[in-house]
């Protein structure tokens, strides 16, 4: 936003000229195109500097600065940050403490948020790894009605990892 360039600034030998109103005013020096700026009391802003030729606009710079910087605004406001939350168990988890776990994901996916599910293996639990699958499957089958996987499980070192997210 800073970096417009305005009246004196403005040093390209012609440039393509819209009036205050929005009207094209044609192509023309940056002398002629400041004559004009000036009678109408207001500022000549170069809005296009990488056209051929540039595109200059004559209105008041205070004011554009401030719609511009309103516009700025509303966008960020609009946006909106996806977090990712993450859940960890172990391959030996009770049926209740699994519960637990949904009831905490549920929370989080519809506050509009990804959800890593992590089932960590520790010791002897490594050898057994194909057969804990099931759990992060079940996992996902009770966040079904709120929830898609977006990543399905994947092995990773000693953990295994599936990424879920809300259900369009």
């Amino acid at each position: 936003m800073s970096e417009l360039l305005i009246n004196e600034q403005i040093r390209d030998r012609e440039i393509r000229l819209i009036g205050e109103d929005g009207s094209q005013l044609g192509v023309m020096s940056s002398k002629d195109a400041m004559k004009i700026a000036e009678e109408a009391g207001l500022d000549l802003v170069k809005i296009a500097p990488t056209a051929k030729p540039p595109v200059c606009r004559i209105v008041d710079y205070g004011k554009y600065r401030y719609e511009l910087a309103r516009k700025e605004k509303e966008a960020k406001k609009k946006q909106r940050t996806i977090e990712i939350k993450e859940i960890r168990m172990s391959p030996n988890i009770d049926t209740n403490d699994m519960n637990t776990k949904v009831i905490a994901a549920k929370k989080f996916i519809t506050k509009g948020n990804k959800v890593k599910v992590t089932l960590r293996f520790r010791g002897r639990e490594m050898a057994h790894m194909s057969k804990s699958k099931h759990i992060l499957d079940d996992f996902a089958q009770m966040l079904a009605d709120v929830a898609v996987v977006e990543k399905a499980p994947k092995v990773e070192g000693r953990t295994m990892t599936m990424f879920l997210t809300e259900k369009r």
